[in-house]
């Protein structure tokens, strides 16, 4: 996800279509859930928390009482953080150094820890993949070994503290590719990407051959797109252990879409699949100067108000346990409007927050009391 990206701002909510009152009928509405039929994976993506923290944000349960936002994250069913990577961020924050310390703090709280390489400096998303200052002008062989080396060390250091990944995802919204424009998808030739994709799940099965890797993109919209990458990368001999798909309603659709890709990928890929990102807005309003990523835009007739937030979190979930998803994340639930915390790692004191409506906590820190992550 990348909250200011063009692409995605790009995106259509025609999707949303005249049948929805159906489709809500069929997948939105609470449902028994078997045990056969679980969310294992109940995550947030809290990768800009470290920095709201330092400078002084504060967070408060339903209760208005002041806690550790991770454990207020726990108390309401969450039991996975994400934590993106990036090579050299010119903020000093989301590098290898700040996420072993994340991962420490979460590891201790009985936290599992995703890894989600970036392979770039700043955001990657399917829109933009720029590739480390420090990789430029790599030759695509170079880039294959950059990819080994980075991702080992990240994963080797984070295993020579005592928390190992529990799971790691190679790459970020790579619709097209990544590492561009050498590792980018041209005229349907997967070769370049899946050379680099197979150097990531190599280092990490060397770095701990038990760790699931996810290759993650933000095709929760279509299925025909999801089907040419996957098919592309698996024509290329690329392995992978979970397909991890970004759904946010008002730029990838409906939910009975969503349901149907899912159960199409679970099958023609046999295996596992998480919703990586997903996100609703408790208002339209904007605590800062910079746009909201989205604004007016809502969906699923549900309105911007924190039981609407709760009530689209809830059917998405519903909908990918239908579906027999294994996991979901909300993405930063904690990036609430902290003045210093901006968008830009280029200058995120002078940015603002384009994410401030969709956090799961108000602009003073406060969690949204309806908001459960539920097996």
């Amino acid at each position: 996800m990348s909250i200011h990206s063009p692409t995605h701002r790009r995106r259509t909510t025609a999707l949303l279509g005249g049948a929805l009152a159906g489709i809500l009928a069929v997948f939105g509405t609470p449902a028994p859930v078997s045990a056969a039929n679980t969310l294992s994976m109940r995550g947030a993506d809290v990768s800009s928390l470290q920095r709201s923290l330092d400078l002084g944000a504060r967070y408060y349960d339903a209760g208005g009482v002041a806690r550790d936002p991770l454990d207020i994250l726990r108390s309401v069913g969450v039991n996975y953080v994400r934590l993106r990577v990036w090579n050299n961020p010119a903020s000093g924050y989301n590098n290898k150094s700040r996420v072993l310390a994340q991962a420490r703090v979460a590891r201790a709280k009985g936290l599992k820890v995703l890894i989600d390489f970036h392979y770039s400096d700043t955001w990657a998303d399917p829109g933009k993949q720029y590739k480390p200052a420090a990789w430029v002008g790599h030759s695509l062989s170079q880039l294959r070994a950059d990819v080994y080396a980075f991702t080992y060390d990240v994963c080797a250091s984070l295993r020579g503290q005592g928390t190992p990944p529990d799971s790691v995802q190679i790459g970020n919204e790579i619709n097209v590719g990544m590492l561009w424009n050498e590792g980018k998808v041209v005229n349907n030739d997967f070769a370049p990407l899946a050379g680099l994709l197979k150097q990531g799940y190599q280092a990490t099965k060397d770095c701990g051959s038990g760790i699931p890797v996810m290759i993650h993109t933000a095709n929760a919209d279509s299925n025909a797109n999801a089907r040419w990458f996957y098919d592309g990368i698996r024509s290329q001999g690329v392995q992978w252990d979970i397909t991890a798909l970004s759904y946010y309603c008002v730029w990838h659709g409906t939910l009975a879409n969503l349901y149907n890709n899912i159960v199409d990928l679970r099958g023609r890929y046999g295996k596992p699949v998480v919703i990586a990102e997903t996100a609703y807005p408790f208002t339209r309003d904007n605590a800062d100067s910079e746009p909201n990523a989205i604004g007016d835009a809502t969906c699923d007739g549900i309105s911007a108000t924190w039981s609407g937030q709760a009530q689209e979190f809830d059917w998405v979930q519903n909908t990918a346990r239908n579906a027999g998803a294994i996991g979901v994340f909300y993405w930063e639930p904690t990036w609430y409007a902290v003045r210093g915390n901006g968008w830009d790692p280029a200058d995120i004191n002078g940015t603002g927050n384009q994410w401030d409506n969709m956090a799961v906590f108000d602009w003073s820190g406060r969690v949204n009391p309806n908001v459960r992550w539920t097996p």
